[in-house]
């Protein structure tokens, strides 16, 4: 099995411990491309797709571990849009 096919594995069973970086590393790796949101942009992140819809989240702050909706929510989206 292959890295990204883990990593997709471990997103699709929506852990309690997902981290910001896997989780920018997997939208990556689907096409998406962090927007650059200028020197005042906050904990708000933008990821945009040539193909699909962006998807914007608040960066979780301090720890960087998402909170569990926001993995049910983005793992749906992305069924949705025919991407997992």
């Amino acid at each position: 099995m292959s890295r990204r096919e883990k990593q997709l594995q471990r997103f699709l069973t929506k852990p309690a411990d997902y981290s910001w970086g896997e989780l920018k590393s997997l939208l990556e790796g689907l096409g998406y491309a962090m927007a650059a949101a200028g020197k005042s942009g906050g904990s708000r992140v933008k990821f945009l797709h040539p193909e699909h819809p962006p998807i914007i989240l608040h960066k979780p702050h301090p720890t960087p571990i998402l909170k569990c909706y926001q993995v049910e929510q983005l793992v749906e989206f992305l069924q949705k849009e025919g991407l997992l």
